[in-house]
């Protein structure tokens, strides 16, 4: 049995509310795609941070979204191309850029990156 569930998306590159009923077996950004609305995407498939949101309220499900940390989802952020709603739920969408300095930008020019992975803190 399907089970769906209203989502609020705040897009803060716009400054729009999106209401959404979603179905807790689609991704959140292919549900919002067939309604006609634009949302920031990238890859599709959970390895950018291009459609990253803040989760402000509500669970979502992301076994795919390899594009964050594991850190960055406790902290409630989610990628929309490879969520799935388990409750209600509102959402910010973020800048890729801010998303990107959260999870790598402790490594840049602290020449702790070799070879492209990142070395513990001494």
């Amino acid at each position: 049995m399907t089970i769906f569930y209203n989502i609020k998306i705040r897009d803060r590159q716009n400054g729009k509310i999106h209401n959404f009923s979603v179905p807790d077996d689609r991704y959140i950004l292919h549900s919002v795609e067939k309604t006609g609305e634009q949302l920031p995407f990238s890859c599709r498939n959970g390895a950018c941070t291009t459609c990253a949101v803040r989760i402000l309220s509500g669970e979502v499900y992301q076994p795919e979204a390899m594009g964050i940390s594991p850190k960055l989802k406790e902290d409630g952020y989610a990628l929309l191309c490879v969520s799935y709603p388990r409750s209600d739920l509102e959402v910010e969408t973020q800048d890729e850029d801010e998303v990107y300095e959260l999870q790598f930008g402790r490594y840049f020019a602290k020449g702790k990156v070799r070879f492209g992975l990142p070395l513990d803190d001494d």
